[in-house]
């Protein structure tokens, strides 16, 4: 994840990088930063989700990256959390980004490789 912080007009950025070592996170660059007051947000870390954080969802709705279904998700499951608002907000090909991560860390590795191969 990186983040900007700037404090004040004319204060030094302060930038934060976090990378996802292993398969159970993915980081995702933004096209369209989401700005919060002093805070940018130009990319975003998606975990894979655990069963306790699917509640309430429609696997199927989920796997269709139907916007409902990963506005619920998304801030159970991104560093920094994206709250509604910012989701909300989003560019269309910043969330179908963020909702194809979703998807790959629901199939499994077999689904993965026959769909690679096509």
């Amino acid at each position: 994840m990186t983040t900007k912080t700037t404090s004040a007009p004319g204060a030094a950025e302060a930038s934060t990088t976090q990378a996802a070592t292993d398969g159970n996170a993915r980081t995702v660059t933004l096209e369209n930063p989401i700005k919060r007051g002093d805070t940018v947000i130009t990319s975003v870390t998606v975990r894979k989700p655990r069963a306790g954080e699917l509640r309430g969802l429609s696997l199927a709705e989920l796997l269709q990256m139907k916007v409902d279904a990963l506005q619920t998700l998304l801030p159970r499951i991104t560093t920094p959390m994206l709250h509604r608002h910012d989701i909300d907000n989003l560019e269309p090909a910043d969330l179908v980004n963020l909702g194809s991560e979703v998807v790959n860390f629901l199939l499994t590795k077999a689904q993965m490789a026959e769909f690679q191969g096509e």
